[in-house]
């Protein structure tokens, strides 16, 4: 055996143990890539070393309240995932909640050795982020963190909330279940009281929310529940395609069009999507290329793009014979 990969190990349990309230065998057995037996081993161990470990079947193990050791150094690796993390945390975490990691990382960062401190400091001035997306609204700065407040004490939140078709934004109280990230914004699933149904939310389109006092109504389930249960099956078959050299740039947006595969063929590239309906918003990317491209099916994405053709002839005044 390795003593000193065990040994890495068991410190790791150790850490995670003082990380979490509880942390199931599984869990642990599944971070280390090793078996359950392995694991009980490893938690044996820890107790032989004096370390009070409380268990309990099927539930799962947590250190005994009250006990603390000193923090454990960080090796230089870690200490500059920190800088990494800041930067990524800054572009991707709304104004509050950005600002409350921030604080929580000086008080790690006061834990490494100088000369560590002195790697963190010079790699925070060498990495720059740009690509800087509207995830949030200026006017909800605390979106995020009243929503993982919201979810932690089950109290509902009253939004002030733009979907897509509405033209002002309506009032909603809401009992937040979680919330995710995708293809660059973040979004959160809620009970609405409003539509007396579960409901996806995007936060850039949150113009005001804010926690009240009244506890939530329902017991909900896990958040990957109704992900699941929102995603619809596709109906509607999409072949085009695309000279070989214009595929690399469509590859970003591709997926927001529901794109399912690719098969080159000589200069041409088909490509496959799978959507909801066939509608004006796919034809209207197909024609930002569709000089250097042709739709295989279906015909009524031929009909649409058409009629679009023939709206802009007629709005640039060349329709005239």
């Amino acid at each position: 055996m390795d003593i000193t990969k065990r040994f890495d190990r068991i410190l790791a349990i150790f850490i995670q143990l003082q990380s979490k309230k509880v942390v199931t065998g599984q869990e642990l057995a599944d971070r280390f890539e090793v078996s359950l037996r392995t694991i009980y081993r490893d938690i044996r161990s820890l107790e032989a070393a004096g370390i009070p470990i409380y268990s309990e079947a099927g539930v799962g193990y947590s250190l005994v309240d009250g006990f603390r050791m000193a923090p454990t150094l960080f090796t230089k690796g870690e200490a500059m995932s920190f800088a990494v993390a800041e930067k990524l945390m800054e572009n991707y975490l709304d104004k509050d909640l950005s600002e409350q990691f921030s604080a929580a990382l000086y008080k790690m960062k006061a834990m490494l050795r100088s000369a560590d401190k002195e790697v963190v400091s010079e790699l925070e001035h060498k990495l720059l982020m740009f690509d800087k997306n509207d995830l949030f609204n200026a006017g909800v700065p605390e979106g995020l963190s009243l929503l993982f407040q919201a979810i932690s004490l089950r109290q509902c939140l009253v939004l002030s909330y733009q979907s897509m078709e509405a033209v002002q934004p309506s009032p909603r109280l809401v009992e937040p279940v979680g919330v995710f990230h995708e293809n660059r914004f973040w979004y959160f699933v809620a009970y609405c009281h409003l539509r007396a149904d579960y409901r996806q939310f995007r936060m850039d389109r949150v113009y005001r929310i804010e926690l009240v006092d009244k506890a939530f109504e329902n017991e909900h389930q896990p958040l990957a529940f109704y992900l699941q249960k929102e995603q619809p099956k596709p109906e509607v078959k999409v072949r085009i395609s695309v000279d070989q050299d214009l595929v690399k740039y469509l590859k970003w947006e591709r997926d927001y069009h529901g794109f399912h595969s690719e098969v080159s063929c000589g200069d041409q590239v088909e490509m496959t999507f799978y959507c909801q309906e066939v509608s004006a918003y796919f034809a209207r990317w197909y024609m930002m290329f569709g000089d250097r491209a042709r739709i295989l099916e279906p015909e009524l994405l031929r009909e649409i793009v058409r009629d679009l053709v023939g709206k802009n002839l007629k709005n640039l005044g060349d329709d005239k014979p």
